[in-house]
């Protein structure tokens, strides 16, 4: 009787093992077999599997996906998204101050036309001080001002809004660079969520065999009710599973088309160019160096802070002199003043000068005004300072975060192996009659954990260098 029913158990086995190879083989995105194992620290060379036409997960489509590859993601998003275009138009306003400030070193010219009906008995208006000639009149004519010196005024407020206009430049780029780290976290995460949906699908496939395999042998009275629904649990959950990661990874492409600005969300077969993973660098300090030397954050608050020591000049030459050259050239074709006049007397006029403007007393505003700009200048370097140790922080802690990544590949790859195994042996005992239901579900749900977190590790690996490449700056 006990070889009988062992020949019965075998059968449904291998029913159960038959109908599986005949559903269409998909291969997890997790597979550890193409993976080798790295040691913590170890600064050996991984490589990816290759990876499998990005199939959408329950998406209808109306004809095939546009390929997507992180490069071209990048180079959607620097011509799509809005932040770009706002930093750039701020860089184009700055350059139109530097323009303004120029303007005082050029002449300036204006034309004036006058035209006075006088009481000719009047000569003397109240308020303040005022020529005692106030005559009939219509004269038109020009006037000219031009800047001789100010002694390095004008030039120092050209040499602030330079700097200011290459501060801004400056942050366009550092917004590129922000753009383009969301759109490598944006799309590895979507990667990610992706390889979860292949591995849920493929638990769903095998429990589904497991399941059913149970019935059969309830229905045939060799297991009990308890064992089909702990299978049916494990279906279910598995199911679960699955629709938890189909909604994540429509999420993650949700997040991935507002980066690459578009304003509704994009189906896309994301392509992984780059499968090899490298370790990180061995050491931290060199990364800090090259962050000090590419942040372009560093070199926009560089140039802010040389901007207030030039302004902090300007402010203090407020307390110098202003010479002017004046000019003034015109016609006056009528006046009250030309009649009866003798012929010697011209209607055309002109006359050149000079003004000397000397500051002596406002109520102390210039000196107020040069001490303000000089505290301010104190601040922006202080503030370089506090930019470049918060830099050195991100970097020191972004480098940690990539070893930690790098080590978790490993370390969940044989996680992967060591819960298969158990797995295998368990199904076996279980087939076996050695052990119960409980024993098997417990290797389905570690081997179910092991193949998310092998899948979630190599992208996490791939969003730690992408963090780590926008702290130091590098291509």
């Amino acid at each position: 009787m006990r070889r009988k029913i062992l020949w019965l158990v075998v059968a449904v086995v291998f029913s159960g093992t038959f109908g599986e190879a005949q559903a269409p083989a998909t291969e997890p995105a997790s597979t550890p077999s193409s993976v080798t194992a790295p040691q913590a620290g170890s600064p050996q060379s991984q490589t990816l599997p290759p990876s499998a036409p990005a199939a959408q997960a329950q998406v209808p489509s109306s004809g095939p996906l546009r390929q997507l590859t992180v490069q071209d993601a990048e180079a959607l998003a620097i011509k799509n998204n809005p932040r770009i275009s706002v930093y750039h138009l701020l860089y184009l306003a700055s350059n139109q101050v530097t323009r303004e400030e120029k303007a005082a070193f050029y002449p300036t010219i204006s034309a004036d036309l006058t035209g006075v009906d006088a009481n000719q008995g009047s000569r003397i208006a109240a308020g303040n001080l005022n020529s005692p000639r106030l005559l009939t009149r219509a004269a038109g004519g020009l006037v000219l001002s031009q800047l001789i010196t100010d002694f390095g005024r004008t030039n120092n407020l050209v040499a602030t809004s330079a700097l200011r206009a290459k501060a801004a430049d400056m942050n366009a780029a550092a917004t590129a660079d922000e753009i383009k780290l969301a759109v490598d976290q944006a799309f590895y995460n979507a990667l990610q969520n992706l390889a979860l949906v292949k591995v849920a699908e493929q638990t769903v496939r095998e429990r589904q065999v497991v399941s059913k395999q149970i019935t059969t042998l309830f229905t045939n009275k060799l297991r009990s009710q308890l064992d089909v629904s702990f299978a049916d649990a494990n279906l279910a959950q598995a199911q679960l599973l699955l629709l938890d990661a189909q909604n994540n990874y429509q999420a993650a492409l949700s997040m991935l088309s507002q980066v690459l600005g578009y304003t509704s969300q994009q189906q896309f077969e994301l392509v992984e160019t780059n499968t090899e993973i490298t370790a990180p660098p061995d050491s931290a300090s060199r990364l800090e160096d090259e962050a000090f030397s590419n942040r372009p954050e560093i070199a926009a608050q560089n140039y802010e802070y040389q901007a207030a020591q030039h302004y902090q000049k300007a402010e203090r030459d407020l307390l110098l002199p202003k010479v002017e050259a004046l000019g003034v050239w015109g016609k006056v074709p009528y006046g009250s003043e030309l009649n009866g006049a003798p012929a010697f007397i011209d209607n055309w006029y002109g006359g050149i000068g000079a003004n000397v403007n000397i500051p002596i007393f406002n109520g102390f505003l210039y000196p107020a005004l040069s001490k303000e700009a000089k505290l301010r200048e104190q601040a922006a370097g202080e503030q370089l300072r506090d930019l470049k140790d918060r830099i050195a922080n991100d970097v020191r802690t972004s480098w940690l975060n990539s070893i930690t990544a790098y080590n978790r590949i490993g370390v969940s790859q044989q996680f992967v192996t060591q819960t298969n195994l158990a797995l295998k042996l368990s199904q076996e005992r279980y087939n076996l009659g050695l052990s119960s239901i409980v024993e098997l579900s417990q290797a389905q749900l570690q081997q179910t954990q092991a193949e998310i977190q092998y899948a979630a590790a190599k992208y996490q690996y791939r969003i730690a260098e992408a963090v780590l490449r926008f702290q130091v700056a590098a291509p």
